[in-house]
């Protein structure tokens, strides 16, 4: 409010100081709005995440498909985004101190900041909450993975030394290698060759033709089987070994697909909450001011 005085027929405006030193940013309900929303995301998502949990079961396959559960969670993300939003920025706009002298215009567009704030504040806390869990459970896994490292060393150096030669290992059997399997080979040196002959079918996406009639020989002389008989039993296990694959494949590709949704989902749940939290701080600072 500015006061107005008469000095030689001219009005002399003194400016009001308490006017004009007032904060325009009210960090009080700042705070109190963001922590208000921090607490209600919280509250909310323990509940998500209890019906998340009770909607599906390890012993049953009638669970929900990952597109269905990752549509369900991000419906339920925007809900959190709207009520912990729109709580947490009227508060803010309600809160805050009452300006004077200021046009409406201005004092609608400091509602609307401060509604925003109070979101970007309880993004920010949420963050940190989850960015703290999470190295938590990664430091966990890190002392559990240090645990078994040393025995682990002991089956890694075994089976380089399987692999005879690391990634040459095949060349160096096709390099030895007899018409026949050598009757007097140990079993754990047939299987270690067998294993990378179809190690490289994989690889490569086909068996060739000598591999295939060799690993069939190599399977007819430890099993008793007929060459025909191992060389379909060679077909069936590369054929397995192809189709868990791209099974593998498959459900990695599902799972990228669906993080990326989840993304997506999350952009858009905050842009609203964003939106909410800004319209509820400029409602929250109407009624105060009512």
């Amino acid at each position: 409010m500015a006061l107005v005085a008469e000095t030689g027929g001219r009005a002399a405006v003194i400016a009001d100081e308490y006017s004009s030193s007032q904060s325009a940013v009210s960090w009080a309900a700042i705070i109190g709005g963001a922590l208000a929303a921090v607490a209600i995301t919280l509250l909310l998502v323990a509940l998500g995440s209890g019906i998340g949990l009770s909607s599906v079961s390890p012993w049953t396959a009638l669970n929900p498909s990952a597109t269905t559960f990752t549509l369900l969670a991000a419906v339920w993300l925007i809900i959190v985004q709207w009520l912990s939003s729109a709580l947490g920025g009227y508060i803010s706009g309600r809160l805050r101190t009452k300006w004077t002298g200021i046009h409406t215009d201005e004092v609608f567009f400091r509602d609307t900041v401060h509604g925003f704030l109070a979101w970007a504040l309880a993004s920010v806390l949420v963050v940190a909450f989850a960015t703290s869990s999470i190295s938590s459970a990664v430091s966990s896994a890190g002392r559990a993975i240090s645990n078994v490292a040393g025995s682990a060393a002991s089956t890694a150096t075994q089976a380089a030394a399987n692999q005879s030669s690391g990634s040459n290992g095949y060349f160096v059997d096709a390099l030895f290698r007899k018409d026949r399997p050598d009757a007097n080979t140990s079993s754990q040196d047939a299987r270690a060759e067998g294993a990378r002959i179809i190690a490289r079918a994989v690889a490569n996406g086909n068996l060739e033709p000598a591999d295939r009639t060799y690993l069939a020989a190599l399977v007819a002389s430890r099993t008793g089987l007929s060459q025909e008989d191992a060389e379909k039993r060679v077909d069936d296990t590369v054929a397995q070994i192809k189709a868990a694959e791209d099974k593998a494949k498959q459900a990695a590709d599902a799972a990228r697909k669906a993080s990326a949704q989840a993304s997506f989902y999350l952009f858009f749940s905050m842009l609203i909450g964003a939106f909410i939290a800004s319209t509820a701080g400029a409602i929250g600072g109407r009624q105060r001011d009512l």
